[in-house]
């Protein structure tokens, strides 16, 4: 069900979530937090589709503040929908599409709607604030989502996300490392137990999981990483990990969408299923936990920096 309420105020949407509540029996009970996704205006039913399907494993309520960047001559006016039942998953959506000055306070706009006691996660999908921690809407919340791949230069986001991090802050870049992480993790857990010398990592030149994988790399090994980014067609998110040790190289590649190739001395050639993890399943694992990520503090201040600068761009990845 959806419920529109044009040109209208936070007082009046609270007055009609509480009657859509008794009369349609929709209730907040057991709702753990209240998400809020700040999107440009028309550019948010992507995240909202995501969170849909991320609350069935986090019952939340869903505020969407959706602006328009070039609307400050606008008249000041906010409308809203209200999405419940089968429109909004296991959660509540409150969509707020702000206009003009309506839009200059974010802060307000969503403070009488959000759940009593309740932890606040934010997440920009498209472009975030130069400092997350201290925007208006960052400034109320516990964890702090951004996607680095979702900006202009999304190398260059990595620098200022290195700059502007404060714990609590995350970014769908290094969420969608997750799988990689652990089978790379689990090889090197397995004999012949020997200590990696040289690793190389290649990528898309606007995968900035690429240059997160390498900082991990060079956090976890204290090793020369060598990364290199292409740009072309065919350059497309992570391409491979190469581990040199004594006995041999470990390579991990993925050619083919979805399928990546695990190749070591000794070993037998093993095709793996390495998906790019979906808006939703990189949500899901955000919100299960509300505590700062250590590790990727310490990848974004510490190995990041650490990292030499990427290899010349080169044309199509083959």
């Amino acid at each position: 069900m959806i419920v529109d309420l044009p040109n209208t105020t936070t007082a009046k949407i609270s007055k009609a979530l509480v009657r859509i509540r008794e009369e349609g029996g929709a209730v907040a009970l057991g709702r753990v937090l209240t998400l809020i996704i700040a999107a440009e205006l028309g550019q948010e039913e992507e995240a909202i589709g995501a969170a849909n399907d991320a609350s069935r494993e986090h019952p939340m309520r869903v505020i969407v503040l959706s602006t328009q960047a070039d609307a400050a001559d606008c008249e000041p006016r906010v409308d809203a929908e209200i999405r419940v039942g089968g429109d909004a998953g296991a959660s509540e959506v409150i969509v707020l599409r702000a206009y003009g000055d309506a839009a200059s306070d974010p802060e307000s706009l969503v403070t009488g709607l959000l759940l009593p006691d309740a932890p606040v996660v934010a997440w920009w999908p498209g472009e975030a604030p130069a400092v997350p921690a201290e925007s208006p809407l960052g400034r109320i919340a516990y964890r702090r989502i951004t996607d680095a791949s979702a900006q202009a230069d999304p190398q260059a986001a990595l620098t200022q996300i290195c700059s502007s991090y404060r714990p609590g802050d995350t970014d769908f870049a290094w969420t969608r490392l997750t799988l990689w992480r652990a089978q790379l993790a689990a090889v090197l857990d397995q004999p012949p137990y020997e200590s990696i010398t040289a690793v190389s990592v290649t990528g898309a030149l606007d995968s900035p999981s690429t240059t997160l994988l390498a900082a991990w790399l060079q956090l976890a090994l204290q090793v020369p990483v060598h990364y290199e980014l292409t740009s072309g067609a065919n350059a497309n998110g992570i391409h491979g990990v190469h581990l040199t040790r004594s006995s041999g190289v470990i390579s991990l590649e993925r050619e083919v969408p979805g399928i990546a190739t695990l190749t070591q001395s000794g070993q037998p050639v093993q095709d793996l299923t390495l998906k790019r993890r979906s808006l939703r399943d990189c949500l899901s694992d955000e919100l299960r936990r509300l505590d700062p990520d250590e590790l990727y503090g310490q990848v974004i201040t510490q190995g990041l920096p650490q990292l030499e600068g990427p290899a010349t761009p080169t044309g199509e990845h083959s």
